[in-house]
């Protein structure tokens, strides 16, 4: 005769139930798994797969009961866990959007927006251009499994039930400093060229005054820097590799600010 006690199921039960939240917690918000488009059952789904993969390399949990209050605690800690980390990745692509948005000004296309459903907000069409481009260079390099593996590992350095520090949150906040520099380093090229030539057509203008700036600066402005996006942008995968490289280390460096390491 088989011997079932309820303390087994309640092992069984947390095992898949917190690693799911922790999960859940980066699906919900990280790049690529978290677009807004993919349905909420797939999510869910995608979320259970990689809970079942992951539940042996998880190690043992807490033998608490998850409808206690003390289970509750630690799900609502798996699941902050899981959204600093998927938020972490997140930020990586805001930097690719500042960039256009950076870039899209002196160009005269920041008018030129549409809805982004990603976002829930309208977006620059520049922004949403080099924010694709750095979506299929992170799938391209695997970085969405890198993504996953920096998950699993937090699981070492994190376990589940363990105190969280608040050290923790201050590395979310020094890395969503990232988002102003990295974009900006991204768009600094054409910044610099559209500067350069808008500060000609003012100097044109003094000279010239019968000449109308507005007439010839706005198409000289927007073709340059469409023909800088087109020596920039094939050129940006070597900086868009380190930018998702520094994603992944800011991950494993909230994970153990968490862990008070």
């Amino acid at each position: 005769m088989i011997d079932f006690q309820l303390d087994q199921l309640y092992a069984w039960i947390s095992g898949l139930l917190w690693p799911l939240f922790r999960i859940g917690g980066l699906v919900a918000l990280a790049p690529v798994l978290g677009e807004s488009n993919i349905p909420v059952r797939v999510k869910v789904g995608m979320s259970v797969v990689l809970t079942i993969v992951v539940m042996p390399l998880v190690g043992p949990v807490p033998a608490i009961a998850p409808a206690s209050y003390a289970g509750l605690l630690i799900a609502l800690q798996q699941v902050l866990i899981g959204m600093a980390l998927g938020l972490c990745m997140r930020m990586v692509f805001t930097a690719t959007m500042m960039a256009g948005e950076f870039v899209g000004l002196p160009m005269g296309l920041a008018f030129a927006s549409f809805f982004d459903p990603a976002t829930g907000a309208n977006t620059a069409v520049l922004s949403r251009l080099i924010n694709l481009i750095a979506l299929l260079m992170f799938l391209a390099v695997n970085g969405h499994l890198l993504m996953l593996d920096g998950l699993v590992r937090t699981f070492d350095i994190l376990p589940i039930g363990a105190h969280l520090q608040t050290d923790g949150w201050g590395a979310l906040l020094d890395w969503s400093g990232q988002l102003w520099i990295s974009g900006l380093l991204l768009a600094l090229p054409i910044i610099i060229v559209l500067l350069t030539i808008n500060l000609s057509l003012g100097i044109l203008n003094r000279t010239a005054q019968q000449l109308s700036v507005f007439a010839v600066g706005f198409p000289i402005s927007l073709t340059t820097g469409l023909i800088m996006l087109a020596i920039v942008i094939p050129q940006s995968h070597d900086f868009l590799t380190r930018l998702f490289e520094a994603g992944y280390q800011a991950m494993a460096r909230i994970a153990r600010s968490l862990a008070g390491l």
